[in-house]
């Protein structure tokens, strides 16, 4: 018994310890740091786990230069093989995905997909100079800086060099067959079993050191983002930025007009400190925002002032302006909503010239209770007590003093009120 257990211990010791493992994760939409800090730590996962590589399952339509850049030198200096992969049926490599398709040691791509239009877009466009000289230089920058960057990739893993030029200076894309066949892609996979079986036995160069790729039998292990890479891919969302950034607008307006609510303030002041943090992420435009700051300026003013609707009107064009304004979806890989805007813009005008008009008008009644109603009211002496008299005020008895004398059935006003007792004065004739 004991040589069966030793004999069956070194036969199947050996299959659990080259059990090669594969770390799998998918970046899908617009490139930004939570894609950067993803991406980061799958890497150190890798590691740990002594994998073998790394697949990446790719589909974006590109995003931040910043964040893109991060990722690539994740890749280009990683000790294990990196793997992009294009998929499913139908996604996209644009823009800065394309550069990650040129980073790794492995790009494939899936039937009916496609990549590139890879031109940089300037992320200030507010900073041109009235030269027009001038700004096409700092374009000419941009762009062969970008060209620079992806020759050097296209050089490194030894891919089409020409077309990635072509794709950041003209903004060319190519379809899955074409890319194979201009030799900017590796391989076509219907699937993640046809990758791996297309990868095993593959050589590959990782740090200047041939790496054959033993991809049968390997467990894929999935890596799913923690919940601070996922509250940052949240709150980093155009859509999400925008909201948050509204919110504490119209939190902090709402404490301002009731002090004391404490509610609109509270989640307002958090819902800003948010969305500063979001903003400080990913650029935006800040005539973007202080035309959303004017548009509730004048939207409110209309409130006040008597007019014919003109600040109102002005209102509506600024903040749904600005609103457009606040995020380049080219920039970005994704914009503010459309439908979104408009939603808020219509809110926005209709809280602020009915709801807001009516709240006003509230606090503007005359008040009919409480130490304010008292004072200036009618009242009729019933009797004297010796120490002051009782009257009766808004059908009530009360105690009452006066420094004049004062008769039974004499009419008199309520000068003030201290506690329980009314300081009146007759009425003069």
């Amino acid at each position: 018994m004991r040589h069966l257990l030793l004999f069956l211990f070194l036969t199947l010791f050996p299959l659990y310890a080259n059990t090669l493992t594969i770390i799998e994760l998918e970046i899908k939409g617009a490139i930004g740091p939570a894609s950067s800090s993803y991406l980061k730590t799958a890497m150190a996962e890798a590691a740990h786990l002594d994998a073998q590589m790394m697949l990446i399952r790719l589909d974006t339509p590109g995003g931040l230069s910043t964040s893109m850049r991060e990722m690539i030198q994740e890749i280009t200096n990683s000790s294990l093989p990196v793997v992009m992969y294009v998929s499913p049926k139908g996604a996209r490599a644009a823009s800065a995905g394309t550069y990650l398709l040129y980073a790794s040691h492995v790009a494939a791509m899936a039937p009916g997909t496609n990549l590139g239009a890879a031109t940089p877009i300037s992320i200030m466009p507010t900073a041109k100079m009235p030269d027009s000289n001038v700004t096409s230089t700092l374009e000419k920058k941009v762009i062969n800086d970008a060209m620079a960057y992806i020759k050097s990739l296209a050089e490194l893993n030894d891919r089409n060099v020409s077309w990635a030029l072509d794709a950041v200076k003209e903004a060319k894309s190519l379809s899955a067959q074409e890319a194979l066949r201009h030799g900017v892609i590796d391989l076509i996979a219907e699937d993640t079993q046809a990758l791996l079986v297309s990868l095993e036995g593959r050589v590959v160069t990782v740090s200047d050191e041939n790496i054959t790729l033993r991809t049968k039998g390997a467990v894929i292990e999935r890596f799913e983002a923690d919940w601070k890479t996922r509250f940052l891919s949240t709150i980093t969302n155009p859509n999400i930025a925008y909201i948050l950034l509204l919110i504490a607008i119209y939190g902090i307006f709402f404490e301002l007009l009731n002090p004391g609510a404490l509610f609109p303030g509270v989640i307002g002041v958090i819902s800003g400190v948010v969305a500063l943090y979001a903003l400080n992420m990913i650029p935006f435009d800040y005539a973007g925002l202080l035309l959303i700051i004017l548009g509730i300026a004048f939207m409110t003013a209309e409130v006040f002032i008597a007019g014919i609707g003109i600040l109102g009107i002005g209102g509506v064009i600024a903040f749904a302006l600005g609103s457009v304004l606040l995020f380049d979806a080219e920039t970005l890989g994704a914009g503010v909503s459309i439908p979104l805007i408009v939603a808020f813009t219509l809110v926005s005008l209709g809280f602020f010239i009915f709801v807001l008009r009516f709240m006003l008008r509230s606090s503007s009644v005359e008040i009919v209770t409480g130490e304010q109603a008292m004072v200036g009211s009618l009242a009729e002496v019933l009797e004297s007590t010796g120490t002051g008299y009782r009257v009766r005020c808004h059908g009530e008895i009360w105690n009452a003093e006066s420094e004049d004398e004062l008769v039974v059935g004499q009419d008199v006003r309520v000068e003030s009120l201290s506690g329980l007792i009314l300081y009146v004065e007759p009425i003069k004739e």
